[in-house]
Parts: structure tokens; sequence; C-alpha cells
């Protein structure tokens, strides 16, 4: 298929073809599939590592959890970015404006510190 819409006739055959094959996989799934599967007692109950489940299924989560893994995910990702920037700061003719850029990325990170800390957010009760 050449020309200006040899492309998108590619696509599209690619696009029939994968409808095809999602369709076909849920019709062979709905004709082999058991007429009346077997439910045997116990087999929607919880498991926890062979024990039998003590409590609802349902359990609140404390905040602090999600805020730990909130700064967690800010810090190790802004730590990603120092590694360029020593890669780049080896260069010549990056001198003093590299450094300054660097100290303010810092500085942010050691604002968002300090305000953690103040807020005793850091401090597991």
């Amino acid at each position: 298929m050449t020309g200006y819409l040899g492309s998108y006739a590619t696509l599209g055959l690619l696009l029939l073809a994968g409808a095809l094959f999602f369709v076909a996989a849920f019709s062979v799934n709905r004709v082999l599939q058991p007429a009346r599967p077997a439910d045997p007692p116990g087999k929607r109950a919880s498991y926890e590592c062979g024990l039998d489940p003590v409590g609802g299924d349902w359990a609140q989560m404390q905040i602090r959890y999600y805020v730990y893994a909130y700064l967690y995910v800010l810090f190790a990702v802004e730590a990603v970015f120092l590694f360029p920037w020593a890669v780049v700061f080896d260069r010549p003719g990056f001198g003093l404006v590299t450094v300054a850029e660097m100290g303010v990325f810092v500085a942010v990170l050691a604002l968002g510190i300090l305000y953690a800390w103040r807020k005793n957010i850091l401090r597991w009760a």
C-alpha cells in the first residue's frame, strides 16, 4: 500500500484485526465456559494467609500513609533531576549559572522538607 492514504489503510486494517481478535477471544470464552459453574462453599470468602478472616473486609486507612508516599515520590523524582545537572556541570561553559540554578532547586526542596517538618507531617504517631 503506497501513496497518501496507504499508511492510513494499514492503520485501519491493524485496528480492524485487533477488534476482530478481541471479539473472537470473548466469543470463544463465551462458548467454552461451563453452563453452570460450580460455586463450592467458601469460594467467595476472603483469604488471608491460610487463616480464617476476622472482622469485616473494609478498613479505613489513615491519610498519613498517603502523605508519606507522596513525599517519598516527590523527593525521589526531584532527586533524579540532580543526575543530569551533575553531568552538565562537568562541561566547560557551565559555571556559576549552573550552580545558582541548582541552588534554587535545592532551596525549593529544602523549603518543602522544612514545611513538612514544621507541620509535624514526618512525625510517626
